[in-house]
């Protein structure tokens, strides 16, 4: 299980479209899925101790994130076939489990996941209301040890800026986790 850090932002790249099934039977276009204010994509996954470590306070940060109309979807791409807990029922369970307030999206064939040049778990894409990157950091400084008392949440506090003035912060630190699980061919 290969760490890796997020690539810096790219700022003002577009959001590549895609069409994905969710665990909630839905299947949502990039545009359904945007707040009027910006749009949080985060690649997870199931297995990942970086994603557990953060997950309850992930989804309290897409609650409140919300009511800065912040849209929010989740796309697991990893391969199953390396990572069982990963598979599209295990997700269904998961974002049930947890009262995911967002979609959960299954990235089956990868395309996405490469589209948008994920690297990691968590992968955090935050765009403003125009679909222009402007996030691409860390959850917090927390890592594989959940969020701690009084710490800064990059993540929460960088898309409330985006929601209110539509740029991302300058200054951003790489977010950390564990590599996704490609498919050989």
């Amino acid at each position: 299980m290969a760490s890796l850090t997020t690539p810096i932002c790219q700022f003002g790249l577009a959001a590549p479209d895609f069409l994905l099934p969710a665990t909630d039977g839905r299947s949502y276009r990039l545009d359904e899925l945007r707040g009027s204010s910006g749009f949080l994509l985060m690649f997870i996954c199931n297995h990942c101790p970086y994603v557990k470590a953060i997950r309850e306070a992930l989804v309290d940060t897409c609650r409140e994130l919300a009511s800065y109309g912040i849209g929010c979807a989740a796309i697991s791409s990893n391969d199953p076939s390396l990572y069982p807990e990963d598979d599209f029922e295990h997700m269904k369970a998961y974002a049930k489990a947890y009262r995911f307030p967002f979609p959960y999206l299954y990235d089956e064939d990868q395309r996405v996941a490469r589209a948008y040049g994920a690297v990691c778990t968590p992968d955090f894409f935050g765009y403003n209301s125009e679909l222009q990157l402007q996030y691409r950091g860390r959850f917090d400084a927390s890592g594989r040890n959940g969020p701690q008392p009084g710490a800064n949440r990059d993540l929460f506090e960088a898309m409330k800026q985006i929601a209110m003035t539509g740029k991302g912060p300058q200054e951003q630190i790489a977010g950390l986790g564990c590599s996704i699980k490609w498919r050989h061919p």
